[in-house]
């Protein structure tokens, strides 16, 4: 049987962008372009009429933005967005608002990646194919939460092969909430970092994970999430002004310590050294490892080398496999490796790839990965005030 293509919609102000964009997803033998809109008020109708797997979205629209089209899209009406951003400040930060309302995942506008058209259509076709699968939750504001339409049926999470690397996770259940508690270390083990690698969902998942964590009393944090130069600055200012931990965007050089939390430059390579001093960020340009830069093998691989057995691993949802033969260098080396589960992860890509390869001590939701960080590291749970 052949498979049904994925539907896309294509929301942008911009003529010029709505025909880039319609002629790199139109070229792809599994995707079909079935709409395009101008503007927000188009885009709820053809939502509506069309009823599309994916959108793609322009953050800066005239009349209603596309952020505020977006929170009442999830909230309404929750489906796989695929946001397009200018590289700016203000399109940055407009950008991690949208991933946290619940956009799926993002690129730069065609113009302004300053990526090589192959480099581009290959990136903006692959995210619109993880979000076709990709488990999307409605957005809940605050006070009581509006119902959610369903999915339509038609749609590829409906229809999707069991047993595909980009299948959806299943429904979840209250089960999934509070599931059997996994083997864990006996007691604390003396940990010097904590390393997390993530992609597709890292950005609203990190920050859930970091809000659970007691502030200023952990290991050293090194976190590569994939994110384009333009952009990790944005997040990890992001991070420090919402959480009460220290984040900082890591440069060469820069100490580990206590307390702190260091993520990966867009565009570079992101690695931990070792002297006499103790633990440091290395920072450089280097080659793409799986198809990234920064990747989470360079980073796992470097703390395997580094932190061996005083070294734990996180590995949160994410697209495609990178990261999964570094975690099993830090198991091998005798570190404690955590994967995000497949209910709680929006791709199960990553997590699931480093499952699969043994490289994982447990898998957990989301929200019981902190608590299990500080019962392995010796530290007091977050309180009220952390």
């Amino acid at each position: 049987m052949t498979r049904q293509k994925i539907r896309v919609l294509i929301v942008d102000d911009s003529p010029v962008d709505r025909e880039l964009l319609l002629a790199i997803l139109e070229g792809q033998p599994d995707l079909e372009v079935v709409g395009q809109a101008a503007d927000s008020l188009e885009a709820r109708e053809k939502v509506r009429t069309l009823s599309p797997d994916v959108l793609t979205l322009d953050v800066s629209m005239p009349g209603m933005s596309g952020l505020k089209f977006l929170r009442n899209l999830m909230r309404l009406r929750p489906m796989p967005v695929v946001m397009c951003s200018s590289l700016t400040e203000d399109g940055a930060e407009a950008t991690l608002e949208a991933l946290t309302l619940g956009a799926v995942d993002f690129m730069p506008k065609p113009g302004t990646s300053g990526l090589p058209l192959d480099e581009y259509r290959d990136a903006l076709v692959s995210k619109v194919r993880a979000a076709a699968y990709a488990r999307v939750r409605p957005y809940v504001p605050a006070g009581p939460p509006a119902a959610a339409e369903p999915r339509p049926a038609s749609s590829p999470q409906a229809r999707v092969p069991a047993g595909t690397a980009s299948s959806a996770a299943p429904a979840r259940t209250h089960a999934d909430e509070q599931p059997p508690v996994p083997a864990v270390p006996a007691s604390a083990r003396a940990v010097d970092v904590v390393a997390i690698g993530a992609s597709t969902g890292g950005v609203s998942a990190i920050q859930a994970l970091l809000e659970s964590l007691p502030a200023g009393r952990l290991p050293p944090i090194v976190i590569t999430q994939h994110i384009p130069a333009g952009f990790s600055r944005k997040f990890a200012e992001r991070l420090d002004a919402q959480l009460p931990h220290a984040v900082l965007e890591a440069e060469d050089g820069l100490r580990l310590e206590t307390g702190r939390v260091y993520v990966a430059p867009g565009g570079l390579q992101f690695a931990i050294g070792r002297d006499a001093e103790g633990y440091c960020c290395r920072v450089e340009a280097g080659e793409r490892v799986n198809l990234h830069r920064p990747s989470v093998d360079v980073l796992f691989h470097s703390v395997a080398r580094h932190a061996a057995q005083r070294a734990v691993g996180v590995m949160l949802t994410g697209m495609g496999a990178d990261g999964a033969q570094g975690m099993r260098a830090m198991r091998d080396q005798g570190a404690y490796n955590i994967v995000q589960d497949k209910a709680s992860s929006l791709v199960w890509g990553m997590p699931g790839a480093a499952a699969e390869l043994g490289a994982a001590h447990v898998q957990l939701p989301l929200s019981r990965i902190g608590p299990l960080l500080c019962q392995v590291t010796g530290v007091e749970p977050a309180g009220p005030r952390d």
